[in-house]
């Protein structure tokens, strides 16, 4: 018989745009159960809207997920942004410093992040996919860098600035990225792989 502890289950996976970060059944083309053959018992942590792509953690540990999605225990999380425009220093400033956004109905300042301008070129090299000079034309593309996650907080952010986002891409969450994987590609790791990738031991 397995412990509980070679029970649980750890996967990254580069979830695609128009996927939902959900299990439907009998593999739905559209949910993550469509993308690989998880376990019945895992649940992603933490969310990406289905316009959005990028690094998600799929799991059954309820350790891991307590820790993740609590406030008080802050983890970094870097966005790749391609928004429209090229926002000025002063904008960035505006991002770093924090902002009003509307959270529920609400006037909700978003916390101090680290905001700067990405070389596209190095972006689409990262992302295996050929540079553009031509597609780039009146478009920039942002790393944003922050501890935490409101409903579509970085959309919301960067309207503020006057630049909307016309792709958003989780790269990180701490020290795990999506270098190496292909859109919609899946893998597995250890235990001790994803928490020294987070930064935090049990």
């Amino acid at each position: 018989m397995l412990s509980p502890l070679q029970k649980l289950k750890y996967y990254l996976i580069y979830k695609p745009k128009g996927i939902l970060c959900q299990f439907g059944q009998n593999n739905e083309s559209n949910t993550l159960k469509s993308l690989y053959g998880f376990p019945n018992d895992v649940y992603s942590i933490g969310r990406l809207d289905k316009d959005s792509e990028g690094l998600l953690i799929i799991t059954n540990d309820k350790y891991l997920q307590t820790h993740l999605l609590n406030p008080q225990k802050k983890h970094y999380r870097t966005y790749w942004v391609l928004v429209k425009g090229k926002p000025t220093q002063k904008q960035l400033n505006a991002l770093q410093q924090g902002l009003y956004i509307n959270v529920k109905g609400q006037q909700y300042k978003t916390q101090t992040c680290t905001a700067s301008l990405l070389n596209p070129s190095q972006v689409y090299q990262s992302l295996n996919q050929k540079f553009s000079p031509q597609a780039m034309q009146n478009k920039s593309w942002i790393s944003i860098k922050l501890t935490e996650g409101k409903n579509r907080q970085v959309r919301k952010m960067t309207a503020k600035i006057g630049h909307p986002t016309l792709q958003l891409i989780r790269y990180s969450i701490e020290l795990l990225t999506i270098d190496d994987l292909k859109i919609g590609q899946v893998i597995e790791l250890d235990r001790k792989a994803i928490y020294k990738g987070l930064k935090f031991l049990k």
